[in-house]
C-alpha cells in the first residue's frame, strides 16, 4: 500500500517527456547530424529547449516528491552555460510576486533603473532597445543576457558566495558528461553550440513579455492563449499568471485550471492577456512592448545584498 502510494506521487507525463526529451537530444547529435547537420542542429535546439522547461518544472518539484531525485532527473547540462542551481534560487527568488519587473529584487527582470540607463553609453542604449523588440531579443538577447549573467556570477565568486560556489562546482561534471557525448558524436562542437544558441533564442520567445510594469503586483504577469508547438515546448508556461499563482502545479493540468476559471485570472492579472505566439510576433518583432529603464521606478543608485549584488540584467535564464 504504501508503495502504490509512492508511485502514485510519480507525474508519468513528466517522466515520459523528459525521457523523450534525451532521445531527441542523442538523435538530434548524432543520426540526423550524420543524415544533415542543420536537421541536427535544429533537433538538437528543440531538446535543450525543451530539457530547459524541464528544469524549471524540476525545481518546482516535479515529477517527483524529492527535490534531489528531481535534480538528478534534469543532471545532463544540455545548456552547458548555466547551472541548475544558480537557475533555480534565481527563478525561485523571482517567484515573489511583489518583487517582480523591479530591476534590483527580481533577478529576471528585462528592466533597469532609470538612474542606470540614463548612466549608459548612447552605443549601450541603443544594444538594449534594440533587445527590447521580439526580434532582438531572438537575434542578441541571449548572447547579451549570459554576458551580464556571467559577469554577475564571476562576482559573486570572487566574494566567495558559498551556495554560488557549490552550484558552479556540480555544474561542471554536468557539463562536461554533455560535451565528451557530443565530442564522441558526429555533431561538430561549433554546431552544438549553435544548437545552444538557437534553444537560448527560442526561450526568448517565451520570456518576451512574460511580465509588464505595473502599479500592482496582480496585473504584472501575462496570460498568452497559445495551444501551438511553442505552448508545448515551454510546457504552458505561456498561461503564466496561473503557474505564478500555483507554481505547484504540473504543466500538463495548467490549460485545464485556467480553462475553468478563465474569467478569474483575467480579473487577477488586470486583462494581460495576448491571443497567440503569432499575435505577438505582429506586434512586437520590430517594435518594443516596454523601455527598457523601468517606467515606474525612480532613479536610484545599485544595491547590494547578502546573496550578491542586483545589477538588473536581462539575465535570460533558461525556463524563466
Amino acid at each position: 500500500m504504501a508503495r502504490a502510494a509512492r508511485l502514485g506521487t510519480v507525474e508519468w507525463p513528466t517522466l515520459t517527456l523528459l525521457a523523450g526529451c534525451y532521445g531527441l537530444w542523442a538523435l538530434g547529435v548524432s543520426v540526423a547530424a550524420t543524415v544533415w547537420l542543420p536537421l541536427g542542429i535544429m533537433l538538437t535546439a528543440l531538446a535543450i529547449t525543451l530539457q530547459s522547461s524541464l528544469c524549471h518544472e524540476a525545481l518546482h518539484g516535479h515529477p517527483t516528491r524529492h527535490a534531489g531525485l528531481n535534480e538528478a532527473l534534469v543532471f545532463p547540462a544540455m545548456i552547458v552555460f548555466i547551472p541548475y542551481r544558480r537557475f533555480r534560487d534565481l527563478h525561485l527568488a523571482h517567484h515573489r510576486d511583489e518583487a517582480l519587473t523591479d530591476p534590483y529584487d527580481d533577478p529576471e527582470s528585462n528592466y533597469l533603473d532609470p538612474a542606470v540607463w540614463a548612466d549608459l553609453p548612447r552605443w549601450a542604449q541603443a544594444l538594449f532597445r534594440a533587445n527590447n523588440t521580439l526580434a532582438g531579443r531572438i537575434v542578441l538577447g541571449p548572447l547579451l543576457g549570459l554576458a551580464l549573467f556571467l559577469r554577475n556570477e564571476i562576482r559573486l565568486l570572487w566574494r566567495g558566495a558559498r551556495g554560488v560556489r557549490v552550484a558552479w562546482a556540480l555544474h561542471v561534471p554536468a557539463a562536461a558528461l554533455v560535451l565528451v557525448f557530443v565530442s564522441a558524436s558526429p555533431m561538430p562542437l561549433w554546431a552544438y553550440l549553435l544548437a545552444v544558441y538557437g534553444a537560448m533564442s527560442l526561450l526568448k520567445i517565451r520570456t518576451f513579455l512574460e511580465h509588464r510594469a505595473h502599479a500592482r503586483a496582480r496585473g504584472r504577469t501575462v496570460v498568452i492563449e497559445d495551444r501551438g508547438p511553442l505552448a508545448l515546448l515551454f510546457l504552458n508556461n505561456n498561461l503564466h499568471v496561473v503557474h505564478h499563482m500555483h507554481p505547484g502545479v504540473a504543466w500538463y493540468r495548467l490549460p485545464a485550471l485556467y480553462a475553468s476559471r478563465r474569467a478569474h485570472y483575467l480579473r487577477r492579472n488586470d486583462g494581460y492577456l495576448y491571443r497567440s505566439y503569432a499575435e505577438i510576433f505582429r506586434r512586437h518583432f520590430w517594435r518594443a512592448k516596454d523601455p527598457v529603464a523601468h517606467p515606474l521606478r525612480p532613479g536610484g543608485e545599485a544595491h547590494f545584498r547578502e546573496d550578491g549584488p542586483h545589477v538588473a540584467p536581462p539575465v535570460g535564464l533558461p525556463g524563466h
